[in-house]
């Protein structure tokens, strides 16, 4: 009796383990156990932009804890990018992650097929012969610059009711890195925003020339507020403008909306809110599919355009983040909530949309009539309105 019950138990045991290895051949997305993963920051945690970007590896480190490795790289700039990336390749990093606008990741993913290689959106791909580990990403950024204009322009509109300013002083100013069109496109949608409940706004923009520059975002932003800016926002990478804004001793308030990081902390009385492109979505995905030997565009969940994938309020990737309940006009929340829900049911057709001429500033034989509505990200992540509004948004030169 025993031989047979010794017999029974291995059979069973055979059967279990063909069972076994029938499931591993035929579903083999139970993967790696463990992965080596890279992060190339352009910048350092000090900074709004990378901190945001940090966040995505913070929320892999929780998720995965002692399966994944995680190397960093910070402060790498764009044309430095070949020896950090080649030196997380060979360690074996399994994927890597890049916040920077390098193309050197695109041109150098070949040389290094069994590693994924991930960065952050900084040009139109769906024109591009890329590599089949070369991935790109982005939130739509246009969409929580809207809802932050939504904002602004309620406190606006409480300062001209209160007569703190008169309707022809509602101006809002923008510190922006560079004339690209993912900045371009931005602001627009911020001054939509604010002129979708204030239809008289306008905007003035300045230029810093760079990315990150306390000293010049700062001053850009004290310009600005001199000609008479009474809400400013930012598409560059210090709190510069943000302290310029508390600073600020003008006889009327000057109010601050953030980007990436919130602001309350210092700018306490002056910030009113705050948007951010929500990384950990794509970045959380993209390790699990790596993880599971599946392609990351099978996935992640978003508007796949080949290797390129961008998402929306829709699916967590942009947000709104510490709305100051102690400076921003009552029924504020309820009118943001309002807009996400419209972009949470729609694709944002209603945003780059109205009476406006939109002129090149590169060409101005380019324009676009927004009667006739501009559909931003619509096949690639990376944002793509680059026109500028006549009469209502204006170019301040940097003094």
């Amino acid at each position: 009796m025993k031989r047979v019950y010794i017999i029974t138990a291995l059979t069973c045991l055979v059967i279990l383990a063909a069972f076994i290895g029938i499931f591993r051949l035929i579903d083999p997305s139970g993967g790696r156990e463990t992965l080596m993963i890279g992060f190339i920051y352009d910048n350092d945690e000090s900074t709004p932009y990378t901190y945001n970007f940090s966040l995505a590896k913070d929320a892999v480190k929780k998720e995965y804890g002692d399966r994944v490795r995680i190397e960093t790289c910070s402060n790498v700039l764009d044309d430095e990018m070949e020896e950090p990336l080649r030196e997380l390749a060979e360690k074996g990093c399994d994927i890597i992650f890049f916040n920077g606008y390098s193309e050197l990741v695109r041109e150098l993913a070949p040389d290094y097929p069994n590693t994924q290689f991930c960065q952050t959106s900084y040009m139109d791909m769906s024109h591009q012969t890329v590599p089949p580990n070369y991935h790109t990403f982005k939130g739509e950024a246009y969409q929580g610059r809207y809802v932050s204009g939504i904002v602004a322009g309620m406190k606006i509109r409480e300062m001209i009711l209160e007569g703190v300013i008169s309707e022809d002083e509602a101006v809002v100013g923008f510190v922006a890195a560079f004339p690209t069109s993912e900045v371009i496109s931005g602001y627009t949608a911020f001054l939509l925003g604010v002129r979708s409940v204030v239809s008289q706004a306008v905007m003035h923009v300045c230029y810093t020339e760079t990315w990150s520059s306390y000293a010049h975002e700062k001053s850009a932003a004290r310009q600005l507020i001199d000609d008479g800016c009474v809400v400013i926002s930012q598409h560059t990478d210090t709190i510069g403008p943000a302290i310029a804004c508390e600073e600020s001793n003008m006889e009327r308030p000057v109010y601050f909306i953030g980007y990436n990081q919130s602001m309350s902390e210092v700018a306490p009385s002056s910030s009113l809110v705050t948007s951010r492109i929500c990384w950990e979505p794509y970045v959380l995905s993209a390790v699990d599919a790596v993880m599971r030997n599946k392609p990351i565009e099978a996935v992640v969940s978003g508007k796949i355009h080949g290797t390129d994938v961008s998402a929306g309020f829709e699916k967590g990737w942009v947000e709104m983040i510490d709305l100051n309940q102690q400076v921003v006009t009552p029924g504020t929340q309820e009118a943001m909530d309002k807009a996400i829900d419209k972009f949470k049911r729609g694709n944002g057709d209603f945003v780059f949309r109205g009476n406006y001429i939109g002129i090149d500033p590169n060409d101005p034989s380019d324009t676009w009539d927004l009667h006739n509505d501009f559909k931003e990200n619509e096949n690639t992540s990376y944002p793509l309105f680059h026109y500028i509004l006549s009469d209502v948004i204006t170019i301040e030169p940097i003094k």
